[in-house]
């Protein structure tokens, strides 16, 4: 089988469905008319899914036949108006739960990783949680921070912004970022303070770059398509370094939310007399007017006046309206949403479609981002498969596709997939553990030696793809499908369970296993929606070699019989695991 012969195939195979990228340098772009939104219902069930792979964590009967009744603007437009799933409740319930069985102790990052896959497989709010995923990607915190680590309740809120936020204005999502307390400690704005001719202190400038960097100007001018725009054959920078002095002036003055503001105890500490916030770590910072300069702030164009008395609030005002109103914002935030949840080349005109939509939701509105997302899952582009559509679905999708697909249960209840970082043993990716503010891969990584980069194409998930990374995922599922994901000795109502927490359920595959035709038809259907007959023929043969022994007529090789069927649903399910139809998001 090739899935095991050459665990590097689906690899090679999304470089070459990576769809054309591009665009020209110029600054004057003759803008063609933007392409109809896509409204009508899918064709086929296979139609559905794909939206559906797109727009969740994976497809699931019931969500097919919603998507199919309705159609995907209408079905888009009901999970958005859903509630959203609350991470930090997740993880509060699961520290009352520990510290009820050892006052000691509570709840840590692993809670939250727990209420991460609660939500991805279960969470009814689908769209909203795989938005959420994307953003937490462009908008980086990550536990490799040991202070945010400590954190993990505020880390879980994280979360949780993203999903409220996300599917908002991005001017209040910039803000709920920006005013965040693991945002200013990852990026240590939070306890900046102004500068001090005396002692020759000057404001930290981490997060004045990296909010104009990655979360939402980026490096080079854009035109409305993506392209890059360019000054006598140099592509033109966004900012200079006086930009972001200029604006790290805004972000001094910053820290955490106290009863007692604007006490100076409560500016270091966060509390004051004894008094303290126990909701610090994830209430918007205040603003503290005596740690905040008040020299005139100049960047991108705009200049705050010098004060006599610090305006925190107001500066803060200023700089993310000047921010979200830049032309930039939209290709660039639309693009890498675009990447996350369709494919990593999108052509000129699927950026430019979207970032139109950024700045008009049709209603005059600038910057809806539950618009944006609508115009990035309904783009013709992203409606219509072909040979230049597509994107390598990274290790997190991938378990948690597997984990939709098949009815599981976690025998706990609280979902215990844990820290998955190892990539040998492991996905070799932890949701919220990215190794940098640059994330786990950047949007324009180029694979080198490939044909993909010989054609000027794009793969972020290749930066962690690798042959350690490939042969370990086709080993992890193994062992997941025999046995179960995520931790062991999980605790029931006071029993000790030597087992997997969660426990996939296969007795409509076992139904099948006579059948190895029959049974790969119906794996390969609720893995994939693009698997060709090729691929399930190989698999068939494969499958069907597991012989099954006759019961004989006193039944007592019932369990070598069992055990036969067995073997069969998990070569099945672990071939198309590890086919290129299934790690490629055609």
């Amino acid at each position: 089988m090739r899935a095991i012969r050459n665990p590097l195939a689906p690899l090679l195979l999304a470089l070459l469905l990576a769809g054309c990228g591009g665009g020209g340098g110029g600054d004057a772009v003759t803008a063609p008319a933007p392409a109809p939104i896509v409204v009508e219902k899918p064709a086929t069930h296979a139609e559905a899914a794909r939206f559906l792979t797109q727009a969740t964590f994976g497809p699931v009967d019931a969500d097919i036949d919603r998507v199919m009744a309705v159609g995907y603007a209408a079905w888009i437009d009901e999970q958005m108006a859903l509630p959203a799933s609350a991470h930090r409740a997740t993880w509060e319930a699961a520290d009352r739960a520990i510290k009820a069985a050892a006052p000691s102790s509570g709840a840590g990052p692993n809670q939250v990783f727990d209420a991460f896959w609660k939500q991805a497989v279960t969470g009814p709010d689908q769209l909203r949680g795989r938005v959420a995923y994307a953003l937490s990607q462009t908008f980086v915190i990550s536990m490799v921070d040991g202070t945010v680590e400590d954190n993990p309740r505020a880390v879980a809120d994280w979360l949780d912004m993203l999903g409220t936020k996300g599917l908002g204005s991005y001017r209040g999502l910039l803000e709920a970022v920006s005013l965040h307390p693991m945002m200013g400690i990852y990026l240590s704005h939070l306890r900046n303070q102004k500068s001090m001719s005396r002692t020759g202190r000057v404001p930290d400038e981490n997060y004045a770059r990296e909010v104009m960097q990655l979360f939402s100007i980026g490096l080079v001018e854009l035109n409305e398509d993506g392209s890059a725009r360019s000054a006598g054959g140099q592509p033109v920078a966004t900012y200079t370094q006086a930009d972001v002095s200029g604006l790290a002036n805004v972000f001094t003055g910053w820290s955490w939310a106290c009863p007692d503001w604007p006490d100076n105890r409560c500016f270091s500490t966060g509390s004051a007399n004894g008094n303290s916030d126990p909701d610090r770590s994830f209430k918007p910072m205040m603003g503290y007017p005596q740690y905040h300069s008040t020299d005139a702030k100049s960047f991108l164009g705009t200049t705050i006046a010098e004060k006599t008395s610090a305006d925190p609030a107001g500066s803060l005002q200023t700089a993310l309206d000047t921010l979200a109103a830049h032309p930039n914002v939209g290709p660039f935030i639309g693009r890498q949403l675009i990447q996350r949840l369709v494919t990593s080349n999108p052509s000129p005109a699927y950026v430019r479609a979207v970032a139109q939509a950024f700045a008009n939701n049709g209603a005059g509105v600038r910057g809806d981002m539950k618009a944006v997302v609508k115009a990035v899952l309904m783009h013709p582009e992203a409606r219509q498969m072909s040979a230049t559509s597509g994107k390598l679905r990274e290790p997190v999708l991938r378990l948690a596709a597997y984990l939709r697909a098949f009815p599981h249960s976690s025998d706990t209840g609280n979902w215990r997939v844990g820290n998955t970082d190892n990539a040998a043993t492991s996905l070799g990716q932890t949701p919220l553990r990215s190794p940098s503010v640059f994330n786990f891969y950047r949007p324009g990584y180029v694979a080198p030696g490939t044909q993909s980069a010989d054609q000027g194409l794009v793969a972020p998930e290749m930066q962690i793809t690798h042959e350690t990374s490939a042969a370990g995922w086709v080993n992890f599922m193994r062992a997941n499908i025999t046995s179960g994901v995520g931790a062991s000795n999980g605790t029931v109502n006071g029993v000790v369970l030597n087992r997997r927490d969660i426990r996939p359920d296969f007795s409509a595959e076992l139904a099948l296993a006579g059948d190895a035709s029959a049974l790969v038809e119906r794996v390969a259907g609720r893995l994939t929606y693009s698997a060709g007959a090729e691929l399930k023929t190989e698999i068939t043969a494969a499958v069907g070699s597991i012989a099954i022994p006759a019961l004989n007529t006193a039944g007592s090789n019932q369990a070598a019989v069992d055990t036969a069927r067995r073997n069969r649903v998990n070569a099945a399910i672990l071939l198309v695991l590890g086919s290129p139809e299934f790690q490629v998001q055609q």
